[in-house]
């Protein structure tokens, strides 16, 4: 019998550990190109969310700025209170339109001839008369005076004085002419026309015209139809979560119910609004493009959300939790309302504020119900026609003004601000009232 010879074996051993040290390189440099693929794909991401929030802000900051002009205001009592008797009637329905003509003239009386003074006049807002109807009605003692008084520019003077407008290019190619570029340079070098903060943005609802364009009446809509949809969704969701994780028998309807639940979150949320508006409207005859409706149909997509959160909650509830109530002689439902639900209501609460959240951004279901209408009052109940902050942005991103492209981007950072600050307080909750088990 031949015996092995002795240098086999060692050089075997080389070979294997040649093979092994080859192959654990390869999965090395396998598993550092693979790192190196995740954080290229996050640096791409994050370039592209940078890019996109650059892009927002860029366009949306300078709507939180409008332009004014300062105009010397003579409150003729000729044309105002005719009568001399201080008539509110008389007074509200005077011809405020003639007061800005006049100041504008008295800054640019060299002005003369049809084409010249109308082009002057374009340089102030149509909302101006207006501004002065309310000063004058707050404080009747301007009658027979003279003000010095900043009035709202037109959205063309604005949007040239913000720069978006070449006065370079040719007068045929663009909204402003040469005699009024002439006027708004003499308006900037005396001090007549400056940029203040835009509050017009948060106190007055929808206009066709940008510079009176404001976003309170979305937010007021958003409002109302948030309210709403809270109230339904979360006793419903949370009451629904407790009894099928805590009390509903495990069968096959049951488990019919937990499939359809989880189906329902995955649905497209259009088809909700269709939902809503073969229901609530064609059925029940609620009013179109109320809030009452508009929170009923975000009800109905956000509660498979709230009731997947708030199972996921009470799982999270340590078996010895419930043993040790029960051990006590609690009842069921004492041991469900006095330990399990405290305990799980901070995850149901983030789960809930997350859906909130997501009901928010939604359009798609509001626009088949109505709320796409062009709604100029601010709503005052839930039933006064509205619409929201979503479908807001939507409007106002067709129209063709430039003007409307900065409030379009405004609307759109206002709305990602309150869905950051909803995102952000879930996760406060969840850190403030979360148990380590």
């Amino acid at each position: 019998m031949s015996k092995p010879n002795a240098t086999a074996v060692p050089t075997a051993s080389r070979d294997i550990k040649t093979i092994v040290n080859a192959t654990l390189k390869r999965r090395h440099a396998a598993e550092r190109r693979f790192r190196w693929y995740g954080l290229l794909a996050i640096s791409l991401g994050l370039i592209f969310v940078l890019l996109m929030f650059g892009n927002i802000i860029g366009k949306g900051y300078p709507a939180f700025w409008q332009s004014y002009i300062q105009l010397p205001i003579k409150f003729d009592a000729a044309i105002l209170d005719p009568e001399g008797n201080r008539d509110p009637h008389a007074i509200e329905n005077a011809d405020y339109a003639a007061l800005v003509r006049t100041g504008l003239r008295a800054l640019f009386p060299n002005v003369e001839g049809r084409v010249e003074l109308r082009a002057l006049y374009a340089l102030s807002s149509s909302d101006a008369p207006l501004e002065l109807r309310q000063q004058v009605m707050a404080h009747p003692t301007l009658i027979g005076t003279e003000q010095e008084i900043w009035l709202l520019a037109s959205a063309t003077v604005d949007t040239f004085v913000k720069g978006n407008i070449d006065r370079q290019a040719e007068e045929d190619h663009r909204p402003i002419k040469d005699n009024q570029i002439g006027w708004i340079d003499q308006l900037q070098a005396t001090g007549k026309l400056k940029q203040r903060f835009n509050t017009i943005l948060f106190t007055s609802g929808d206009s066709r015209e940008p510079e009176q364009a404001g976003i309170r009446g979305a937010l007021m809509g958003s409002f109302y139809t948030l309210l709403v949809t809270f109230l339904l969704s979360f006793p419903v969701g949370v009451a629904t979560a407790v009894y099928l994780e805590e009390f509903a028998p495990k069968n096959r309807w049951t488990d019919l119910i937990e499939v359809n639940i989880n189906n329902l979150a995955a649905v497209p949320s259009i088809v909700f609004g269709l939902l809503g508006l073969a229901v609530f409207i064609n059925f029940f005859g609620l009013p179109r493009s109320a809030p009452l409706v508009g929170g009923l149909v975000l009800s109905l997509m956000t509660l498979p959300v709230i009731i997947i959160a708030g199972r996921a909650a009470l799982t999270s509830v340590p078996p010895s939790i419930r043993e040790a109530a029960l051990g006590m002689g609690a009842s069921k439902l004492q041991m469900v309302g006095h330990h399990v639900l405290p305990l799980a209501m901070p995850g149901m609460l983030t789960g809930s504020i997350i859906g909130m959240a997501r009901a928010l951004g939604e359009s798609a279901p509001l626009l088949m119900i109505g709320m796409v209408a062009f709604i100029v009052d601010v709503p005052k109940s839930f039933l006064d026609p509205s619409t929201v902050l979503p479908v807001q942005i939507y409007l106002w991103s067709d129209l063709p003004e430039r003007a409307f492209v900065e409030r379009t981007s405004a609307a759109i950072m206002v709305l990602l601000a309150f869905m950051i600050l909803m995102n952000g307080l879930a996760i406060i909750l969840r850190k403030r009232f979360e148990r380590r088990w």
